[in-house]
């Protein structure tokens, strides 16, 4: 291959032997700034295919990290929130004055002085009660001669004049008898509303006022004695504070401290404990008192709370108290400052309840038999007296009842004693006591009084535990309760998915959140219709699903984080391959700018070159 080599020493002859033109040009090539041939675009092709192949590559790796989130109605629940915040749930109540033997009163005039009052009662109406702009009043004179009505009386309300004539109202010693009497008269008069009535006969006597176990009241006696403006402020303040407010007093327990779970259960616990069985043990027949007691009493709860109902039997279960024997009551006694030690959660194993899983609430009813060595045991109250139901409640926990065995004798020395069984009468006696618990724990009072600025007014017990309108009562302020606990969760629910992008929101929560908004719907529509009892079903719904989606456990179960962390796991592992990607694709497209500069320098040159 030697032949076909040449020496740098000969390339200069050669160029000499060109012509002068070729000469020329040859020498003003500069090979820095000058090319004769144009660029290639295979370096360029391949650098560009790589860097889109990652660009391509960027959508599947969001993909990969994307978080699902289904659209939640942020709007609505923002417009649920405000509603219930700016303006409280209030009801419709239909009111009924009845005035018998008040002749040369005009009906119209009473009408306006009841509503004067009624008003300053309720200057400042809550959430839950009747306000002056959404109750209606339809008041009736009902003389010898016929009735007069004021302008608001409807057809709903018509009073049957002369009915009071064909029964002795004013006799009051069969108060259950004129309850059923009036029940059987006002009661087909209220068609498809519930209407409150206060009947007032002027039949001379001392007075006496009586709230029956339905939706009515009778004011009976010489009332026109007391003056008739003492007359209307006493029936202004039925219709107010006991009708529409339930006749609570200050201290009472307030609608949020209501015992009833977050899905709107409870679970009734009743617990007979026997302190010590070596001395006596002790049963009870749980059926037929669920059957008999407290089988009405979960029906007519039913609108508030779905109520299920648990028994059991314990032993060794002493109290943590102590107690000390009293020789002016011969009884072993344990004050109310020992009221906060007397349940032994050591001891105590009262939550077996497998029914009450979730947000279900439970109360504990507890029958507490205590030892021979301090029976009988009473609880002395801070006036000095014995508690005459020796009971005590616990807010939001239930109740206990201390029941001591007939005569405290003592069993044989016997290792097994016999076992007895609480009579039914004792029975009875304990769980009325457990009613007024019940109540006291739903706000109500515990006793057949109340005391107002008018009088006192007897209330008289029904069958059930709870009368109609102290039910209209619990269903109000439930319903006023569950809306803004589900305005108040969809709320917080709805800030909480807005702060954290990354957050799972399954179809299912949206679901939740969508029929929790529709139920608050349809409860503010019952409630401005005044069906008490589907509204209060209405808000209880409202208010578990809005529990649901909050607590839902694709929420409960994955950390979120930001962004910027998102960023901060993945860029060490793509962030440096991406940069010398973008680095070499950024050098390859600035060499084929400079190559196909040079090229063209070179046309120009010979472009000029040649002319």
């Amino acid at each position: 291959m030697a032949e076909f080599s040449e020496s740098p020493k000969d390339r200069p002859s050669e160029i000499s032997e060109l012509p002068d033109e070729s000469q020329n040009s040859v020498s003003d090539f500069d090979p820095c700034t000058m090319r004769k041939t144009k660029p290639g675009l295979k370096r360029l092709f391949l650098t560009l295919t790589v860097l889109f192949s990652f660009f391509l590559g960027s959508p599947f790796l969001l993909k990969s990290i994307e978080i699902y989130r289904s659209p939640l109605p942020f709007r609505d629940i923002d417009s649920l929130s405000d509603s219930v915040g700016s303006s409280p749930l209030l009801f419709p109540c239909h009111f009924q004055a009845i005035f018998v033997g008040f002749d040369n009163f005009d009906a119209y005039d009473l009408g306006i002085s009841i509503k004067h009052e009624m008003k300053k009662l309720t200057k400042h109406p809550v959430c839950g009660t009747c306000s002056d702009s959404n109750y209606t009043l339809s008041v009736t004179v009902d003389s010898g001669s016929g009735c007069a009505r004021n302008y608001n009386a409807e057809s709903t309300f018509m009073w049957r004049c002369g009915a009071i004539g064909e029964f002795d109202l004013g006799g009051g010693g069969d108060d259950d008898g004129v309850d059923e009497f009036l029940g059987s008269v006002l009661g087909s008069c209220e068609g498809f509303r519930k209407v409150y009535s206060v009947v007032v006969v002027n039949r001379g006597g001392e007075v006496r006022a009586v709230v029956g176990k339905y939706r009515h009241a009778w004011i009976v006696g010489g009332v026109l004695e007391e003056g008739m403006n003492a007359v209307v402020a006493r029936v202004a303040e039925t219709f107010v504070k006991v009708f529409v407010n339930g006749g609570k007093e200050e201290g009472s327990i307030h609608g949020e401290f209501m015992p009833v779970g977050a899905d709107g259960r409870i679970v009734l616990s009743f617990n007979l404990l026997n302190a010590d069985p070596t001395d006596w043990i002790y049963g009870w027949d749980f059926q037929r008192i669920d059957e008999i007691l407290l089988a009405p009493v979960i029906k007519a709860l039913g609108p508030v709370a779905n109520i299920s109902v648990e028994s059991q039997v314990l032993y060794h279960t002493p109290k943590s108290s102590f107690s000390y024997w009293d020789e002016k009551w011969d009884s072993y006694i344990f004050s109310t400052k020992d009221l906060p030690f007397f349940v032994n959660s050591n001891e105590w194993h009262l939550d077996t309840s497998i029914a009450a899983g979730g947000r279900s609430k439970i109360l504990q009813f507890v029958v507490y038999i205590p030892s021979a060595k301090e029976c009988p045991l009473l609880l002395q109250l801070p006036n000095g007296e014995i508690s005459v139901t020796n009971a005590f409640i616990s807010p939001m926990w239930g109740g206990v009842a201390v029941w001591n065995p007939p005569g405290c004798l003592r069993d044989s020395e016997s290792k097994h004693p016999a076992r007895h069984t609480i009579s039914p009468q004792d029975l009875q006696e304990v769980f009325e006591i457990f009613m007024g618990q019940l109540r006291q724990l739903f706000g109500l009072k515990s006793d057949s009084l109340y005391v107002g600025a008018s009088g006192t007014t007897n209330l008289l017990a029904s069958e059930r535990g709870f009368t109609e309108w102290e039910l209209d009562v619990l269903s109000r302020q439930h319903t006023c309760f569950n809306l803004v606990s589900c305005a108040t969760t969809l709320g917080s629910l709805s800030r909480l998915v807005q702060s954290l992008p990354r957050m799972i929101i399954m179809d299912e929560i949206g679901k939740q959140v969508k029929f929790s908004l529709e139920a608050a719907k349809l409860t503010r529509s019952n409630a401005s219709l005044g069906i008490y009892d589907a509204s209060a079903v209405s808000s209880r719904q409202a208010r578990s699903l809005a529990e649901d989606a909050f607590f839902h456990p694709s929420i409960m179960s994955v950390s979120y984080y930001s962004f910027e962390h998102c960023f901060a796991v993945y860029s060490p592992f793509f962030l440096p391959v991406s940069m010398h990607v973008l680095l070499a694709a950024f050098r390859e497209w600035r060499r084929y700018k400079q190559e196909t500069a040079k090229y063209l320098a070179w046309k120009e040159k010979a472009k000029v070159a040649a002319s």
